[in-house]
């Protein structure tokens, strides 16, 4: 039945994404923002992209802050009570995201089903159900302002709304699910987790191998798989998941399958429906409305989109949503690459605002990433995480790019594998290429291994250690680099 209904909107995407706007215009036509712009008088996607103008998350942060106070209908039509507290951004400030019933049931858990039905298509003798998922989720705080307003991580949004059967699908207790400090919430993560029978686990990367390697230090064991030997799916989102797979193999010690899940604050988007496959499918009828944004115009005063019948694929694309949780016209910040066009696949090719660009080069995460891992393979090193930034022009030399890595495994010569990673980026990016051409305009990256820990160190001086927050890969500036070292160099 459930495989039906996702034939139905797979085949047909382009009707699916118009009902849905037309779904959500006709709900939140009497909210202030609906009356705002006339939602009432729109009844197709031309006028409602000439009506409303694209938003930012400061274009919608007052009417946020009136929801979090207690006003209700400004930009949904049924109450809302929960926001996600949205990390990944950079700022030091948090964003609030509104979740409302409709997004919860209709967008967050109908798509985590169908990921549930994709997965048994191809495994039809799954025990995946008959044991535990392991949730390595984010934390919970009751909201000050309004007794009735409460905000989270998104993972803790949707544990505490889950229905109750949900509860005896999981480990660990709610009560460790949702501590805020991550050292001792690891510890007893570990300690709850070792005697149940996990057969998958949905986590970042980085705090799954920490876990990991915590469990296998208190059970003297050598793999995970001697741990947990019903283990068989890991699902992953977030942050690219090509750096960390060696490692995932080696503690794990079997073959299990993985699965990537492109899943924000604002919405669950897109999952892997074929295994090993490029690309996850996209979630045209869950309660989301989707433009893309040719990079190109990101930044001009009335910046164009187009729908999926004129997407490209390769290209980079800013995603612009609205949604019935009630943001409209709203750029994620995330990029997507397509890489199917018939059904819509996409990748995460980065962050709108991480990359660097100081020098014509145009180096997105997605080049990073793939480059690490081919000098990974070329000098088996390990990396645990990265940043780099750009070094400006001086009358010492000229521009570079500076490298910030955190090895779980350091290669035998750092210079080979620097040289590697400039080799692999030259492949993946002509544009770095170009600029690398005789060290005209760039000259060899600079790298400098850390010790581990610098990064989470970090990350705990900005608040900001555990649940979804990740390292900034790559900066068009060097505000985050000149921290970091700052903290490596004492």
């Amino acid at each position: 039945m459930r495989l039906w209904r996702i034939e139905g909107w797979k085949n047909n995407p382009v009707d699916a994404q118009r009902e849905v706007l037309q779904d959500l215009v006709t709900s939140a036509q009497n909210t202030e923002f609906g009356r705002k712009y006339n939602f009432s008088e729109l009844f197709n996607i031309k006028a409602f992209k000439q009506t409303v103008p694209i938003h930012e998350y400061e274009d919608m942060k007052p009417y946020i802050q009136r929801n979090m106070e207690g006003e209700q209908n400004l930009l949904w039509n049924t109450p809302i009570y929960w926001f996600a507290k949205s990390s990944g951004t950079t700022s030091d400030k948090s964003k609030f995201i509104p979740v409302s019933d409709e997004s919860l049931e209709d967008c967050h858990y109908k798509a985590a089903k169908d990921v549930l039905t994709f997965y048994y298509q191809f495994n039809p003798e799954s025990d995946l159900l008959t044991g535990k998922g392991l949730v390595l989720g984010g934390s919970h705080t009751i909201n000050p302002l309004n007794q009735e307003a409460q905000y989270g991580d998104l993972s803790a949004v949707l544990l505490q709304n889950s229905p109750f059967w949900g509860h005896w699908l999981r480990t660990p207790d709610l009560s460790i699910a949702l501590m805020d400090e991550w050292e001792s919430k690891i510890e007893l993560l570990a300690q709850n987790t070792i005697k149940e029978n996990v057969t998958s686990i949905s986590g970042v990367p980085t705090w799954t191998l920490v876990l990991f390697r915590r469990i296998l230090e208190i059970t003297g064991k050598k793999t995970m798989a001697e741990v947990w030997p019903h283990l068989e799916l890991y699902m992953h989102g977030g942050v690219s998941f090509t750096p960390y797979k060696e490692q995932f193999q080696k503690l794990i010690g079997k073959p299990i399958h993985y699965l990537e899940m492109y899943n924000a604050s604002e919405g669950f988007f897109a999952a892997q429906d074929i295994p090993g496959e490029e690309g996850m499918l996209l979630f045209v009828d869950h309660g989301i409305f989707m433009e893309f944004m040719p990079l190109e115009e990101y930044g001009k005063p009335c910046p164009q989109t187009i729908g999926l019948p004129e997407v490209e694929l390769g290209k980079n694309y800013a995603l612009v949503i609205s949604t019935n949780g009630g943001l409209w016209r709203y750029l994620v910040g995330d990029t997507v690459q397509f890489t199917s066009l018939a059904p819509f696949r996409i990748k995460v090719s980065g962050r709108l605002k991480h990359y660097i660009n100081a020098f014509g080069e145009e180096v997105i995460v997605d080049n990073t990433d793939k480059a690490v891992a081919i000098a990974c393979g070329k000098t088996g090193a390990i990396v645990n995480d990265y940043t780099a930034a750009p070094v400006y022009f001086s009358d010492n030399g000229n521009g570079a790019h500076e490298w910030l890595v955190e090895f779980e495994k350091e290669p035998e010569n750092l210079e080979a594998f620097t040289a590697t990673l400039d080799a692999a980026l030259k492949s993946i990016n002509s544009d770095y290429e170009a600029k690398r051409h005789k060290d005209i305009a760039l000259r060899m990256p600079m790298l400098r291994a850390l010790p581990k820990g610098i990064f989470n160190t970090w990350l705990k001086s900005k608040g900001k250690l555990g649940g979804q927050h990740k390292v900034p890969r790559l900066s068009n500036d060097r505000k985050h680099l000149e921290e970091i070292i700052a903290i490596a160099n004492q």
